[in-house]
């Protein structure tokens, strides 16, 4: 019997979608008379450490990653567990992401006692994000609000709230629902007004490429349509170069009547919220879909706007 360590972030939630995930992957083992055993190992990650700036302002992809990384590939860990929306495009040399389990809801949502929704919020609210795509997209709906930024975790951004910092926070559904916390949200922000982050809601389960084993253990929790919509998603952030400091959106859906089809819709904004471009197209491909979807933001304008956030 093979006894499997798991890598995860140590907050709250981290280890609360980890122990599910692990949770699934045992039920699924049981069912298929397979014999191995799970111990979860805690990790800091950079991201976790510096909670006093921005998330725009500590800069460099792979915030909440690399740490976890470099235990897989010192064979301190078998896998790790990470939040899609995390995950840089290109993995280190010799790693590679096992399974995407099934995603939960990828849309944003706002939490207040102020309001029933965000139209509803007062003339000039004062909201807490560290998300620059969500304050983009928000200030080009409402320019009146005041956008501040708030870091840490959910419990510490929740809190914020209660003691009157904010008069309403965002929020990924996705982590409230793994929490278990459904009722906490006020309403839900339809991905027509703030497009999600790439892969937002989804999970990338991260292992090396030579562990056959695990590989293979990993198979089992796969979930093809949600593979199929974030490698499109995940396409065009690889070809925008999109990090935690730049304002991209990008959400793909299968279509009901035809799950070969997907499409996908792209966004990339001004942090001021002063642009905001979108596109969207349908095909079969993920790759090509998400290529096509860069490729006409990019003929937009959208590669300046990239590199005046950079700068």
């Amino acid at each position: 019997m093979r006894h499997i360590i798991v890598g995860s972030r140590q907050s709250a939630l981290a280890l609360t979608q980890t122990n599910q995930t692990i949770d699934q992957l045992r039920e699924l083992c049981a069912a298929n008379n397979l014999a191995y055993t799970f111990e979860v190992k805690p990790i800091i990650t950079r991201g976790d450490r510096i909670l006093d700036v921005t998330l725009s302002k500590v800069g460099g992809k792979g915030l909440f990653v690399k740490e976890i990384e470099q235990a897989l590939l010192d064979e301190e860990i078998d896998f790790a567990i990470h939040s899609m929306k995390d995950m840089p495009f290109e993995l280190p040399e010799g790693l590679i992401v096992g399974a995407v389990p099934v995603r939960e809801d990828a849309r944003d949502c706002v939490i207040t006692n102020k309001a029933h929704s965000l139209e509803e919020l007062p003339q000039g609210a004062r909201i807490g994000t560290s998300s620059l795509r969500r304050a983009a997209q928000l200030q080009a709906f409402r320019s009146d609000f005041q956008i501040e930024s708030i870091r840490g975790n959910i419990d510490t951004r929740l809190r914020k709230l209660q003691e009157g910092e904010f008069d309403a926070i965002l929020l990924a559904g996705a982590g409230m629902h793994r929490m278990g916390w459904k009722d906490k949200i006020t309403d839900y922000i339809p991905a027509s007004l703030c497009l999600p982050a790439v892969g937002q809601g989804a999970l990338a389960v991260e292992c090396r490429e030579a562990d056959q084993e695990v590989r293979q253990l990993l198979q089992l929790l796969n979930d093809p349509t949600t593979e199929r919509t974030v490698a499109a998603e995940r396409r065009l952030l690889g070809l925008l170069n999109g990090g935690c400091q730049v304002p991209i959106g990008a959400y793909a859906v299968e279509h009901s009547d035809d799950p070969t089809m997907l499409t996908l819709t792209g966004m990339v904004a001004a942090p001021d919220g002063s642009t905001v471009l979108k596109e969207s197209f349908s095909g079969t491909d993920p790759e090509q879909v998400g290529e096509q979807v860069a490729q006409a933001l990019l003929n937009r304008g959208a590669g300046q706007l990239l590199v005046e956030v950079s700068e």
